[in-house]
C-alpha cells in the first residue's frame, strides 16, 4: 500500500517542521519518495506568510484503513505543535492524505483522493515528482500533467 501525503508549513522553522512530519510518517512504513521543497504563496484568501510545501510517499508496513491513517496524521500534527485556527490559515504543520494507491474513499471525515488535488499547483507540482509514470487520477482519469496544464491555463 502506497500512501501519498502533502506537507506544508508557514510558521516557525518551516524546513524543520516538514522534516519532523516526514520522520513521523516513517512510523507508518518506508519512505519511498520525497519531492523537492517548494515555497508557495498562501491559498484560500487568508493573509499569512508563504508556505514551504512538499509531497512524500510512504510504502505502508500494513494495510491501514483510510481512517486509521487520518487518525495517525492528526496525532502527528498535534505532536508537531499544530494548533487549530481559521480554515486555510497559517499553521506550523499541515499533513494531507492525497492518495492511497488508486483507492476511492469518501466519508464525512476524509476524501481520498484529496478532493482539492486538481485545484492546487502547490500539491500537483511536487506530487508529480514522486508519482509513477503513467499515473492517472482515479476519479477524473486525468494525468498529473493534464491537471497542471489546466490550472496554469486558468491563471
Amino acid at each position: 500500500m502506497n500512501i501519498y501525503f502533502g506537507l506544508g508549513s508557514n510558521l516557525g522553522d518551516r524546513l524543520e517542521n516538514l522534516n519532523g512530519a516526514i520522520e513521523k510518517l516513517k512510523s507508518l512504513g518506508k519512505l519511498t519518495g520525497i519531492s523537492s521543497f517548494i515555497e508557495t504563496a498562501p491559498w484560500g484568501g487568508v493573509e499569512q506568510p508563504n508556505f514551504l510545501n512538499a509531497c512524500a510517499k510512504i510504502e505502508a508496513k500494513k494495510n491501514y484503513s483510510p481512517l486509521e491513517i487520518l487518525r495517525a496524521v492528526k496525532n502527528f500534527e498535534i505532536q508537531l505543535g499544530r494548533v487549530e485556527s481559521v480554515r486555510w490559515g497559517p499553521r506550523k504543520i499541515d499533513i494531507d492524505i492525497l492518495l492511497i494507491d488508486d483507492l476511492i474513499f469518501h466519508s464525512p471525515l476524509l476524501d481520498v483522493p484529496h478532493i482539492r488535488i486538481p485545484e492546487r499547483l502547490f500539491v500537483l507540482v511536487p506530487l508529480e515528482e514522486i508519482l509513477p509514470a503513467g499515473w492517472r487520477h482515479p476519479e477524473n482519469n486525468q494525468s498529473i500533467r493534464e491537471m497542471i496544464k489546466a490550472l496554469k491555463e486558468n491563471y
